[in-house]
């Protein structure tokens, strides 16, 4: 299989998608040029149906599917593709918008005036020959080329293992750096760049980057800016409309369009009213009509980043050269070129001096006959035959046999005119041709003379103005993305099981809050109102952040359930929960505490989690956790100086925040609490207020004076706040602060849905059987340290608490 996959691969190398570096053909295009000039289907004759040029490449010399032939014939006839196209065409042979052609059996070809150059001499023994496949005729290896056709016209093409992508070039340019690598073939590559400076693209734009050109001209791959032609042009009342004359190669004129008015209907930049293709039979137009007071350069800089009003183009030079393929820069193309036409010049030459010596020897033989001609003429009538005849011719004359020949075949009308005047001129004249080819086979220097006079023909008859302009240096696309928002009131939700959305005002007013979509388990962690020019800062508890611009959140209805972050974050894992969210203006310096399950506390700065370049599809880490049982406990922002540590087994730490370092988002922290073994951390809050609840996992509460827990040092053991019991011990479910005796506002850290009054902090507890109950915590009286408290129900701790949360 391997050896029959690298014959495969060395035949579609060698013979299918890459071009030669002497003609820049690939097979099936010089195939189609050699039997459309064979066919006579040539410039200076009437088109003919393409179908039957196709077939009879088809037939003849390419056995391949037709749609393959007349898909490469099409685009020989494309000049947004070419830069000198080499087939004509009648009829629809596609467009810039990607348009498919029409069917062969509709559309007419024949070879233009330039392609017959490269052709040019193909009868005179100038090109190798191969048998064709059924071994029926022989088809050119390779076509003599008067022009350097690889760069005029470029290469696109993939093959097994190497790809090709050469710009097309001016011919001029082309021509006149051949010109000068002919008489100084050590020339640099900087020299030849004052000749041919860079591509030449068939819809012009603009190309940046001369580094790049020089690069890729030294080593065959470089990378270069290929910017589209624009203008702003003002228009009534103010307004201004962008327009677009020229755009890059290779682009597709209706996607680039379509792309263009995405970007309007999505408002991906504000100020963009409408978006035209204004294109005619007299040239390309995009309008791009804006609306009043836009930021037209701020608009036209966004949408050359971000649509393929400017697109990078990388060369990758190779071709093939020897049957080999070579990743070539311009001097490897030039030298082989020039090396192909000189033996193209040499094999013509030999060629066309044979024939002119020949016919020299007949012409001696008949300007001797022309003086003895009544003596021949009674030699042939005594002859018996025409063999005698020349045999006789030869005997008594002395005339070779081929001389004798063109005797006996003289027709007797010839006789009348047959002038030595005539004759003895074109004697001369064959001499002096003989000369001449002679000269142009022995001497290199009158050969290289007779390629650059051939050259300056094909140029002056077919050069033309270049079209893309050439700019020395890239400019980097600046884009103030703050004033591409459109600032927009909206609302944000987001889920503790991680769906986010933002929703319009209009569908958030037409519903109630409670009607926010969500799954019936899942839980709210915020919903705000926000502007579109607002930033969301996500915080899970497996220690990672999330980063979300408002105006990137997906608008959806209010009703909807909302886009799950695990849809463009690769990393939110199923066990990942949403603990915090918060919406911020800027990245100012704030400070956040987090706890973890295993006794960790740190102090991180929000200026650690500024928008880093993945943020869009990867979060970042705000605490490092020890092991796969750990997890984040709370993060908060610091509001006051003392934070409260409570441990599932009952023990309370109440100590300064000042002693918790500030580290880095990838940092661990430091202990927070001394935890006895099989203890974890169940909360961890501000100690902002006057009081705390704490419940159980068998539903009993009660509520505690702070002051209970006096201020002590961090990563102490702590105080217990629970009577440890011999059976069925209680084990603390869910703490926190009670925010009716609050010392500031704010400080609610279980949602930051804005509590509406102090009078009013409801715990709502569900039992595993299902039953709810909700106890209004301000209403609670103060309990002893060393008490359990009270049972919520009467059947709460037979049944246990499954879920419990502060409304």
């Amino acid at each position: 299989m391997g050896e029959r996959f690298g014959r495969y691969s060395k035949y579609i190398i060698q013979e299918r998608a890459l071009p030669d570096i002497r003609d820049g053909l690939k097979p099936v295009q010089r195939r189609i040029l050699y039997s459309m000039n064979k066919d006579g289907n040539t410039h200076d004759k009437g088109y003919r149906k393409s179908a039957k040029s196709v077939g009879n490449i088809m037939g003849n010399f390419h056995p391949h599917g037709d749609s393959s032939i007349y898909d490469a014939m099409v685009r020989m006839s494309q000049d947004w593709k070419n830069r000198e196209i080499l087939v004509e065409m009648h009829g629809n042979n596609g467009s810039m918008d990607g348009d498919p052609p029409a069917a062969m059996r509709y559309t007419e070809a024949r070879l233009s005036e330039i392609a017959g150059y490269l052709l040019q001499d193909i009868d005179k023994d100038t090109v190798p020959w191969a048998w064709n496949f059924d071994d029926t005729e022989k088809e050119p290896t390779v076509l003599p080329a008067a022009f350097p056709n690889l760069l005029v016209n470029g290469a696109t093409g993939i093959s097994a293992g190497y790809a090709t992508d050469i710009p097309p070039h001016n011919l001029a340019e082309v021509i006149d750096a051949v010109i000068y690598m002919i008489d100084h073939p050590k020339a640099t590559v900087d020299k030849l760049m004052e000749f041919m400076p860079g591509p030449d693209l068939p819809t012009g734009a603009i190309i940046q980057g001369a580094d790049e050109i020089r690069k890729a001209y030294e080593t065959g791959k470089g990378r270069v800016v290929v910017r589209s032609r624009t203008e702003i042009e003002p228009l009534k009342g103010g307004k201004e409309q962008i327009i677009v004359t020229e755009i890059p190669y290779d682009v597709n004129k209706a996607l680039l369009v379509k792309k263009i008015d995405d970007v309007r209907i999505n408002n991906k930049v504000p100020g963009i009213a409408e978006v035209r293709d204004e294109s005619d039979r007299d040239g390309l137009r995009i309008a791009i009509e804006l609306k009043k007071d836009a930021d037209s350069q701020a608009i036209l800089n966004y949408l050359l980043k971000y649509t393929d009003l400017q697109i990078n183009y990388n060369f990758n030079m190779v071709a093939i050269d020897n049957f080999t393929p070579r990743q070539v820069g311009i001097i490897p193309i030039l030298t082989s070129y020039i090396a192909h036409r000189r033996d193209i010049i040499v094999a013509r030459s030999k060629f066309d001096k044979q024939k002119a010596e020949k016919r020299l020897h007949i012409v001696e033989g008949l300007i001797r006959v022309l003086s003895i001609l009544d003596e021949v003429i009674a030699l042939i009538r005594a002859s018996e035959n025409k063999a005698d005849a020349k045999e006789n011719l030869k005997v008594s004359y002395d005339f070779t046999e081929e001389q004798a020949e063109a005797i006996v075949t003289l027709q007797l009308y010839r006789l009348t005119n047959t002038d030595i005047v005539t004759l003895e001129e074109e004697d001369a004249a064959l001499r002096e041709q003989i000369a001449t080819l002679k000269a142009i086979i022995g001497d290199e220097r009158t050969m290289y003379n007779l390629m650059k006079r051939e050259l300056r023909e094909v140029k002056k008859k077919f050069g033309n103005p270049r079209r893309s302009e050439l700019q020395a240096q890239a400019q980097a696309i600046e884009i103030d993305t703050a004033s591409l928002i459109v600032e927009e009131d909206t609302y944000v939700s987001l889920t503790r099981s991680g769906y986010v959305k933002r929703t319009s005002p209009r569908s958030y007013n037409a519903s109630t809050p409670e009607e926010l979509g969500k799954r019936d388990d899942d839980r709210v962690v915020i919903i705000a109102p926000a502007k579109t020019t607002q930033h969301l800062l996500i915080f899970t508890n497996l220690g990672n952040v999330i980063y979300r611009p408002i105006h990137e959140l997906t608008d959806i209805r209010w009703k909807d359930i909302g886009e799950h972050l695990s849809q463009t974050v690769t990393n939110f894992t199923t066990d990942e929960e949403v603990l915090y969210a918060e919406i911020i203006d800027d990245f100012i310096p704030e400070t956040y505490f987090a706890v973890t399950k295993q006794g960790q506390i740190k102090r991180v700065d929000r200026t650690e989690f500024q928008p880093w370049r993945s943020y869009k599809t990867k979060s970042v880490k705000y605490a490092k956790l020890k092991g796969e049982e750990d997890q984040v406990v709370t993060i908060a922002p610091i509001k006051l100086d003392q934070v409260m540590i409570i441990t599932e087994k009952g023990y309370a730490l109440h100590f300064s925040i000042e002693e918790v370092p500030v580290v880095g988002a990838k940092a661990a922290g430091v202990k927070a609490i001394n935890l006895k073994d099989g203890d974890t951390v169940k909360a961890a809050f501000i100690a902002n207020t006057k009081s705390f609840f704490i419940l159980t996992q068998r539903g009993s509460l009660k509520r505690m004076a702070l002051d209970d827990i006096p201020l002590a040092k961090r990563a102490g053991r702590g105080l217990q706040v629970l009577r440890e019991l011999k059976s069925k011990p209680h084990r603390i479910f869910l703490a926190g602060p009670v925010l009716s005796d609050a010392n500031t506002q704010d400080l609610d850290l279980f949602s930051t849905e804005v509590q509406e009054s102090n009078d009013q902090q409801i715990l709502e507890v569900m039992s595993k059987t299902g039953k709810i109950e909700q106890v209004n915590l301000v209403d609670l009286g103060l309990s002893e340290r060393t008490s359990n408290g009270s049972f919520i129900s009467d059947t709460i701790s037979d049944e246990g608490v499954y879920r419990a949360e502060v409304k």
